[in-house]
């Protein structure tokens, strides 16, 4: 593998994939409704007069008498929800097979997004890492915004775990772009589980075409520089490169929210760097930890830490002129604001916090 190197967020890149739309999600709704009759089918029939005045002449005896209506109508319904589900996965697998289904520009698959990356995810989200969300709120409901992050954890499942706190708890139900560098699409496997994600290369030009189109992009400006310091120096935040990120928001006129994760830092305590044998492999770092890789592939299993994401408030960039992408002091000054937010909100979340593992 060739050296990794990590691609100016201010370079310029040619974008890539097919010109195929963005999936709607109407559709997916649709594939849900499939299948055999709804359950309101058959607890809405009307009773015939003529067969209500027969049931009304037969003699029922007050012991005998047992609600057997209703506990059928439960079990009709039961079976009706199975079928649906069944109905909408049959559905999905068709369309995966014959190809029927649709893949943005930059080869997002909202629909596989959606039903199996997201849920895949979960598990190690919900019980894993137990993550809580905090200021959710602080993300627009519509049009583009820029998510600011700090960076850690050796291995960037941080920025997984960001992804499906905006897919599960913002109220408009959005999804986060994240900005990789280019190390992650150079791996196989991995290059087309991140595209299926929503991510795309760390350049300008990807980060703007987002933000026009109205999306919610992240961005982590610490690079290798966050997730490969070592476990002495955690929770402090690396240099954000050259304001990149902030002239992109400038231009489009959108909105910067700095989000702050804590627990990340634990799972993986790097304690040594073999360099050798991370160029030798063309990485950027090969981490050396009290668990990997001395205990082999269990040493790979990351530390069942808990964890903490809060957005914070954002910081407007529409009040700005068009000139100001260009002033290297406004940027410097924003990018030093956006940076002291995250670390001022990692101390607070830190002296919050009871324990590493509760």
């Amino acid at each position: 593998m060739a050296d990794a190197k990590v691609i100016p967020f201010d370079d310029d890149h040619r974008s890539r994939g097919g010109a195929a739309q963005r999936p709607s999600r109407r559709r997916s709704a649709g594939s849900r409704r499939q299948g055999g009759p709804a359950p309101a089918a058959v607890g809405g029939v009307q009773s015939l007069p003529g067969v209500a005045s027969v049931q009304d002449d037969v003699p029922v005896s007050g012991e005998d008498e047992q609600p057997q209506e209703p506990a059928a109508e439960s079990v009709g319904d039961g079976d009706g929800g199975l079928e649906r589900r069944i109905a909408s996965g049959l559905a999905f697998l068709r369309r995966r097979l014959t190809g029927d289904y649709e893949v943005d520009d930059f080869g997002y698959d909202e629909e596989l997004t959606d039903q199996v990356l997201m849920s895949l995810l979960r598990p190690v989200y919900d019980k894993y890492f137990r993550v809580d969300v905090k200021g959710i709120e602080n993300i627009p409901s519509e049009g583009g915004a820029l998510i600011v992050a700090n960076h850690s954890g050796t291995v960037p499942v941080d920025g997984l775990m960001m992804q499906v706190a905006v897919h599960d708890h913002h109220p408009a139900d959005r999804h986060l772009r994240l900005l990789a560098a280019d190390l992650v699409f150079m791996l196989p496997v991995v290059n087309e589980l991140a595209r299926k994600l929503g991510h795309t290369l760390a350049c300008a030009e990807d980060a703007e075409r987002l933000l026009a189109q109205g999306e919610l992009v992240g961005v982590m400006p610490e690079g290798f520089k966050g997730i490969g310091k070592p476990f002495g120096e955690r929770y402090k935040l690396q240099r954000f490169g050259r304001g990149g990120f902030v002239s992109t928001a400038l231009r489009q006129g959108v909105p910067i929210v700095p989000c702050s994760i804590v627990g990340a830092e634990e799972i993986y305590p790097m304690i040594g760097n073999a360099k050798t044998l991370a160029r030798l492999l063309g990485f950027p770092y090969f981490p050396l930890t009290p668990t990997f890789p001395w205990l082999g592939p269990l040493g790979a299993v990351p530390l069942p830490t808990k964890w903490t994401i809060q957005f914070g408030e954002p910081i407007p960039t529409d009040g700005f002129p068009p000139e100001a992408a260009e002033d290297p002091m406004l940027m410097f000054n924003l990018t030093d604001q956006v940076r002291e937010q995250i670390q001022h909100t990692l101390y607070k979340l830190l002296v919050q916090r009871r324990s590493v593992f509760f």
